[in-house]
């Protein structure tokens, strides 16, 4: 394994007080418990070769707070503080640990946002939604050796929503 990106994640969009146990469990499961075990069971083979990148997927939402968004943002900013300690961890060992943050993008996933995507969009310097291609075409960087010496790094693909 040269590259492991970790870009699973869920996002429900719930109030803290209508969060049930259940839902909890299954983000944090999949936005954080996932990435963890996969890096664990395959960045130390990567270290033993002296080569290798992580990529993991965030979102702009770990960096500041929106209503609704609370669950699924912590995951995700506990997912950026583990790609600093990785980076710490492996990154001596030759093995390259970043993020990418995504803003708004039309995807399927984001498909039942509809204009509220757009209204998001509208309020960073690029003033629109991004494109999934420009998120995987900063991942396809930080994956490669055009990044090597690029340790522990938050890339934001976000129009710039979380600079202004």
């Amino acid at each position: 394994m040269d590259v492991l990106v970790n870009n699973a994640g869920i996002y429900p969009a719930v109030a803290t007080d209508a969060t049930s146990e259940e839902d909890f469990d299954a983000v944090y499961a999949i936005n954080v418990k996932a990435p963890y075990f996969l890096v664990a069971e395959l960045a130390p083979e990567m270290a033993q070769r002296g080569d290798g990148a992580i990529v993991n997927v965030s979102t702009m939402v770990a960096e500041f707070g929106l209503p609704g968004m609370g669950l699924y943002g912590s995951s995700k900013a506990a997912l950026v503080l583990l790609t600093k300690a990785w980076a710490a961890e492996f990154g001596p060992r030759g093995v390259r640990v970043n993020v990418v943050s995504p803003g708004p993008v039309r995807t399927a996933g984001t498909q039942p946002m509809g204009d509220d995507l757009d209204e998001l969009a509208s309020g960073a310097p690029a003033g629109r939604v991004g494109l999934a291609e420009e998120v995987a075409e900063a991942i396809a960087f930080l994956a490669t050796g055009r990044s090597s010496f690029v340790h522990g790094a938050l890339l934001p693909v976000d129009g710039g929503r979380i600079a202004v």
